[in-house]
C-alpha cells in the first residue's frame, strides 16, 4: 500500500470548498477535466492522461458524502485502484482542506509517485486557491443599496450552470535545437623583395706624372731623366646583393568558439488564473557548460511558486534561474507554477538563456 497527500490552509468557507471539490465545471478548472458517464450516478471520469504522475484517464466513484465535510471516491486508473479521501475542517480563517490517495490494488512506479505528489500539492496550494477567489468574486453581491462602505456584503447563492472555460493539458514534447558553427584556418602571405643595390665605382686616378730633372752638365757627359710610372688605383666593379625571399608564414589555427546553450519554452498546463511553465536548457557543445542562466519576465501580478529543477531570484517582475554544469550534448529541464489574476495569460512575456531569445515563446 502507498499513500501520497497534502493539505492546505484555506481563507473559504467549508461550503465553498466543497462546491469546488463537487462541481464537475469547477472541477475541470483547478484538477482535471471530468465528463459524466451516462446512466451511471455519483461517476466521473477524469481526463488526467496527460498530467505528472499519470499514466491513463482516471474513473472515479463517490463511496461516501458527507457534506461539507467529508468526500470518498474509489479510483480506476486502467486496473489500478485507489481510494481517495477529501476532509475539509473548519477553521477560525476559513477551512483546512487535507487530501490523501491510498493505493488499494497494484502501485505507482518510483518515477510517478514523486511527480503525483507534487501535482497534488500544486492543484491544492496554487489552483485551488485561485479558483476559490474567482468563486468567491462571484458570489459577492456588489449591490449595497442604502447602506454605508461598511454594510456587510451579502452572499449570492453559486450556479451551478455557469459556462465553463476548457482547460487544455499539453503533453510536453521537447526538442532541443542543435547550432553548428564552423571555422576555417586563415593564412597570411609576406612575400618581401629583395632589392638589387650596386656600390657606385671608385673613381680611378691614374696620374702618371713625369718629372723633368735637369742634370748639371759636365762637359762629358748628358744625364736624361725617363719618365717614372705611378701605379693606378684598380676599378672597383659593382657588386650584386642577392634578394631575401621570405617564405609564407602561416598562423596557427583559431577554434571556432563554441556553440551558446539553446533553451526552449511550453506551457505545461493552463487554468483559468495562471499556468505551469516548462523551459529545457541544452547545451550543444562538444564541451561541459559551467552553468547556464535563464530570465523570465513575467507581468505584472504574477505570482511565481514551486520552481523545480533551478535555483531562482526574483528582481521585479523578472525573475533569473540558474543550474549547475551540463555536459556535452545535455540538457536540463525546469518547471515553474505561475498564478496570474489575468484570465487568459498562457505564458511569460519574455524567456531568454545568456541573453538569447528562448525558442517556442512567441
Amino acid at each position: 500500500m502507498i499513500e501520497i497527500g497534502a493539505q492546505v490552509e484555506l481563507s473559504h468557507p467549508p461550503e465553498r470548498v466543497w462546491l469546488a471539490l463537487t462541481d464537475r465545471e469547477l472541477l475541470g478548472r483547478w484538477f482535471a477535466e471530468a465528463e459524466t458517464l451516462e446512466g451511471v450516478p455519483d461517476r466521473l471520469l477524469l481526463h488526467t492522461a496527460g498530467l505528472p504522475g499519470f499514466g491513463a484517464d482516471v474513473e472515479v466513484e463517490v463511496t461516501d458524502r458527507q457534506e461539507p465535510e467529508r468526500l470518498v471516491l474509489a479510483c480506476d486508473e486502467a486496473g489500478r485502484l485507489s481510494e481517495v479521501t477529501c476532509d475539509v475542517t473548519a477553521t477560525t480563517q476559513g477551512c483546512r482542506l487535507e487530501v490523501r490517495e491510498v493505493t488499494t490494488h497494484g502501485g505507482w512506479s518510483v518515477e510517478q509517485q514523486k511527480p503525483r505528489e507534487q501535482q497534488l500539492r500544486q492543484a491544492l496550494t496554487v489552483r485551488l486557491p485561485a479558483i476559490l477567489d474567482w468563486l468567491a468574486f462571484q458570489q459577492v453581491d456588489l449591490r449595497r443599496g442604502d447602506g454605508g462602505m461598511t454594510t456587510e456584503l451579502p452572499l449570492v447563492g453559486a450556479s451551478r450552470n455557469r459556462p465553463a472555460r476548457a482547460r487544455r493539458w499539453t503533453v510536453v514534447a521537447v526538442l532541443v535545437g542543435l547550432a553548428v558553427l564552423g571555422g576555417s584556418a586563415a593564412w597570411v602571405a609576406l612575400p618581401v623583395g629583395g632589392k638589387q643595390s650596386a656600390a657606385p665605382p671608385a673613381p680611378s686616378s691614374p696620374s702618371p706624372s713625369v718629372t723633368a730633372v735637369e742634370v748639371a752638365t759636365t762637359p762629358r757627359a748628358t744625364a736624361s731623366v725617363r719618365p717614372s710610372r705611378t701605379a693606378t688605383s684598380p676599378t672597383v666593379r659593382p657588386s650584386r646583393t642577392p634578394s631575401v625571399k621570405a617564405t609564407p608564414t602561416a598562423t596557427a589555427a583559431v577554434p571556432p568558439p563554441p556553440p551558446p546553450l539553446t533553451a526552449r519554452y511550453e506551457t505545461d498546463s493552463s487554468r483559468l488564473f495562471g499556468y505551469t511553465g516548462e523551459v529545457v536548457v541544452g547545451n550543444p557543445a562538444a564541451t561541459p557548460a559551467a552553468s547556464w542562466t535563464v530570465v523570465v519576465t513575467f507581468a505584472d501580478g504574477s505570482t511565481i511558486d514551486d520552481v523545480e529543477g533551478a535555483e531562482s531570484r526574483q528582481d521585479g517582475r523578472s525573475i533569473t534561474f540558474t543550474g549547475a554544469a551540463l555536459p556535452a550534448g545535455g540538457s536540463q529541464t525546469f518547471r515553474f507554477d505561475v498564478r496570474d489574476n489575468r484570465p487568459k495569460a498562457r505564458a511569460p512575456e519574455s524567456c531568454t538563456v545568456g541573453g538569447n531569445p528562448c525558442a517556442g515563446l512567441t
